[in-house]
């Protein structure tokens, strides 16, 4: 195999690709899978390494910058680096002198003989001294954020809003293997779905809090004839919560105020009989993947979908014409911390108060096109208060026609809690982490 097919040259490339040109790894991830005639063993290796580099980056450059002394590094061999501390210390299989052979031989292929030198040479002084503790950090909140490599102003932010214990527990799973997860389209079929997909060689379980989920394990789902056929989609199980909380009846009108790519809109069409959802997204691109979406799921007859922003809803529809409305909001996505790793380095405390701007205005703007007596569901994937509580109190305070209500799900989930809007955090059911909060509007 060529060096520029290898599984590790390759990973170099994909995270230049995400940390510098903002792409979003599960994309970037499918792509490279999709393009290179890797063996199964080296798609494993390759996203492994990827997805272990981008989970652990606070902590390996905790660890390389001693060794690097202030040098500025080009970044592809900063990457280079990190990919064989990741090795040298997650993955006990591999022993160190596989990592320094092609680490070094990289370095060589795609460098000069200076940069080669410096590789080899970092490489050895790491193996001889060892890389310095995470024990020595005094300060809790740095050590926290070094340790789980979660940026120190979001460690912050979390620890002030549910405390430290709390989130020492939650951090300490966000580094673990995010769950696969579909929703079976028609329930009719689950019985069929699931001899289908272990046909196809993958482990199905049950999802303990969705009664249309399914967990999946050993295949890539895209790939297998169930989801082609339209038979499920991928979904995580808490995303699913937010249409069961809508409450939706078969004739129902239904706004899906943000609805790209279309999982939650093809949901609730699903639930749908003479009714009809009204799928919005600002982008021509997204809208006609909302409408493969559909089409692909069996759905496309019950799914309106148009390009529109949802600020101009109350512009656009007819007063009280939506019997529910789904407000899937845009969000800081913190909920996505271990399957969207990136997400944790690219977004900052300014970003999350610009969402909750945004997110009250749409909901300002769909407010009047709910009938009285309708539901609204506000949902997001993130557990910030600012983007959930505070967007959800903020327009109570301005709309006294609405009020909230109680979110219920059809399993139950977390009864017990004091709140009437419910929020899972991503150690609750090692999902992502979500936020629901359901409104009626009175007068």
């Amino acid at each position: 195999m060529q060096i520029n097919e290898t599984p590790r040259n390759l990973v170099v490339d994909m995270l230049d690709r995400v940390m510098r040109q903002h792409a979003y790894s599960n994309l970037t991830l499918n792509q490279v899978l999709s393009h290179h005639p890797l063996t199964q063993k080296d798609q494993r290796l390759l996203t492994q390494l990827f997805n272990g580099v981008l989970q652990h980056r606070l902590t390996l450059e905790y660890w390389l910058t001693p060794f690097i002394r202030g040098k500025q590094l080009v970044p592809w061999v900063n990457e280079l680096l990190l990919s064989a501390l990741y090795q040298m210390h997650y993955l006990d299989r591999i022993p160190d002198r596989a990592v320094f052979s092609e680490t070094i031989e990289i370095a060589k292929r795609r460098g000069h003989a200076g940069i080669r030198r410096f590789v080899t040479g970092v490489l050895h002084a790491v193996q001889r001294q060892g890389v310095r503790p995470l024990s020595v950090i005094a300060d809790p909140v740095k050590k926290l954020s070094i340790t789980a490599s979660v940026p120190q102003w979001l460690v912050q932010q979390l620890v002030a809003e549910h405390g430290f214990s709390r989130i020492e527990r939650m951090l300490a799973t966000i580094n673990d293997p995010p769950v696969q997860s579909v929703r079976v389209v028609h329930p009719a079929t689950r019985v069929r779905v699931v001899e289908a997909l272990r046909r196809a060689g993958l482990a199905v379980t049950p999802s303990p809090i969705t009664p249309v989920g399914l967990r999946v394990t050993g295949g890539f789902v895209p790939a297998t004839a169930a989801f082609k056929q339209g038979l499920i989609t991928v979904q995580d199980e808490s995303a699913q919560l937010a249409v069961d909380a809508l409450m939706v009846r078969p004739a129902d009108q239904v706004l899906d105020a943000c609805a790209a790519p279309g999982g939650k809109t093809t949901q609730i069409a699903g639930k749908l009989t003479t009714g009809r959802v009204t799928a919005l997204d600002l982008h021509a691109h997204k809208i006609k993947l909302i409408k493969q979406n559909a089409t692909r799921c069996g759905v496309a007859a019950r799914v309106n979908a148009r390009q529109l922003d949802a600020r101009r809803a109350a512009a656009t529809f007819t007063p009280g014409c939506f019997d529910r409305i789904l407000v899937d909001a845009p969000c800081s996505g913190i909920g996505l911390l271990r399957r969207k790793p990136e997400i944790r380095y690219m977004k900052t405390a300014a970003d999350s108060k610009q969402l909750h701007a945004i997110q009250g205005a749409i909901l300002d703007a769909v407010a009047p096109t709910l009938r009285v007596g309708g539901r609204l569901v506000y949902s997001t994937c993130t557990i910030l208060q600012q983007e959930n509580e505070k967007t959800v109190t903020a327009f109570l305070a301005r709309h006294p026609e609405y009020t909230l209500e109680r979110v219920q799900t059809t399993k139950g989930i977390k009864t017990d809690r004091e709140t009437d809007s419910l929020t899972i955090y991503p150690d609750d059911f090692m999902t992502d982490g979500f936020f629901i909060a359901a409104l009626r509007r009175i007068k």
